[in-house]
């Protein structure tokens, strides 16, 4: 069973883009490569018991186990020696990467407190887009009442496209709830 979001992208969203970003050959069209979840787990170098659960509800919340970050050196001032797990990070590719990010537009970002939408100024100028998020507990596979702490995380969308206008044109044709006016 492929993803909604990627045969919505093959269907109609490749013509599209093809058309709006005059595009003449289809293989030169932006797509998605990969998405990358990444959660620095801060007060767990202290504490080790903090890590196993964030790890759980990175695992849940990406469909995948995650892999641990260590730290290259040692900063006396946080705390922290070579070689201890500071992060964990999960890369999704193909069609994990459609369901994730489908799940994440239609279900998980509606549930933001306050939310007016994601900026437009988070465009790295190659095509890759990064969007910050305070808390895991917007998406529904986490349980509110299992918590010990809330956790931010960094969700990279990698794509194709050579600039942010075609990474723009596609997330925006993929339903990505942009700030308006920004």
């Amino acid at each position: 069973m492929a993803a909604r979001l990627k045969e919505k992208y093959n269907k109609e969203i490749k013509q599209a883009l093809k058309k709006e970003l005059g595009i003449d050959n289809m293989m030169a069209v932006p797509r998605l490569e990969k998405v990358v979840i990444n959660m620095g787990l801060g007060e767990a170098t202290q504490n080790t018991k903090l890590l196993d659960p964030l790890v759980g509800d990175l695992t849940q919340i990406a469909g995948q186990k995650p892999v641990m970050t260590k730290a290259k050196k040692s900063i006396a001032a946080f705390k922290v020696r070579a070689g201890m797990s500071i992060g964990a990070m999960v890369t999704l590719r193909n069609e994990k990467a459609y369901e994730f990010l489908d799940r994440l537009i239609s279900t998980a970002l509606p549930r933001v407190r306050d939310f007016r939408g994601v900026s437009t100024k988070s465009f790295d100028g190659r095509g890759n887009y990064t969007l910050g998020l305070r808390d895991q507990l917007i998406f529904p596979e986490i349980d509110y009442s299992k918590v010990e702490k809330l956790k931010g995380m960094n969700i990279t969308i990698v794509t194709t496209a050579k600039d942010d206008n075609g990474a723009r044109a596609l997330l925006k044709a993929f339903g990505m709830p942009f700030r308006q006016g920004a």
